[in-house]
């Protein structure tokens, strides 16, 4: 209850990068089309401010977190010591999953990395509704609504966030911005790091639900880090299609879009 109590007294909003100054890049849709999808892109560029979008419209568009939620899921956690870092162990409850990398014990950081549901529902059940809570409302965190049981709100299509706030989040985290210590913080950094040569860093969280009229949904959202420059972006993907692979062309567009915007060369 000490957390909820500190959490009142502190407002941390998780407000957008303003798209009023945007350019609009319609030469996107082009990866899109290719994947049978509708979609948007947002990057910006933290050295210049320079904000690109692609379907302002489904920018500003509030969806599901889905797994993009075990960003804050992960925060919360290790913030109120429920997991005192990343080597918490689950133990697999013995459910087969036709997800065959969720069907075995494992911590914190290898469920991050494979996207583990039911880990971080344990994870949600532990934290419990009323600490989630006051820490969902502290961070103006999308609509705030996680009515419903507290190990599937962000799946379930009430707590719902847009991609321009999203891009706000993943900003605020990289910066040390967010309410929680900055361990926590550096600790959810080095979790989505995806790809880390000489030529760049590539952090994201990706993320799949299905929306109330049956669309699937997927997210990548993170940064891209180049000559100590870095670069955020969200990918949001919709389709009614079951027969589009979504988890590899979420993928596949926000790597064509990058290397059309010249990253991947160490050269940004």
């Amino acid at each position: 209850m000490k957390y909820i109590f500190f959490l009142l007294t502190i407002s941390v909003l998780i407000s957008g990068c303003s798209v009023n100054r945007a350019k609009v890049d319609n030469s996107l849709k082009k990866y899109f089309d290719a994947k049978n999808v509708d979609g948007c892109f947002t990057m910006l560029d933290n050295g210049t401010g320079k904000i690109t979008v692609f379907n302002m419209g489904m920018d500003t568009t509030r969806m599901l977190p889905a797994s993009t939620f075990k960003i804050v899921n992960s925060l919360i956690a290790l913030q109120t010591g429920v997991a005192p870092d990343e080597h918490l162990k689950i133990n697999w409850d013995g459910v087969v999953r036709s997800n065959k990398a969720w069907n075995k014990t494992m911590d914190m950081a290898e469920a991050f990395k494979v996207s583990s549901v039911p880990y971080f529902q344990e994870i949600a059940r532990r934290i419990g509704h009323d600490t989630m809570k006051a820490w969902i409302d502290s961070l103006s965190y999308g609509n705030m609504d996680i009515s419903g049981p507290v190990d599937s709100f962000w799946l379930n299509n009430h707590l719902k966030i847009s991609p321009d706030e999203q891009l706000g989040l993943v900003k605020k985290l990289f910066f040390d911005q967010l309410p929680f210590q900055k361990r926590v913080q550096q600790i959810v950094r080095n979790m989505m790091l995806q790809e880390d040569n000489t030529l760049y860093k590539l952090s994201y969280k990706t993320g799949l639900g299905i929306d109330e009229q049956q669309n699937r949904i997927g997210w990548v959202v993170g940064w891209i880090e180049e000559n100590n420059h870095v670069y955020f972006f969200v990918t949001t993907l919709k389709s009614s299609d079951p027969n589009v692979d979504m988890s590899n062309s979420r993928l596949d567009i926000t790597r064509d879009i990058l290397k059309q915007y010249g990253f991947f060369e160490g050269k940004k």
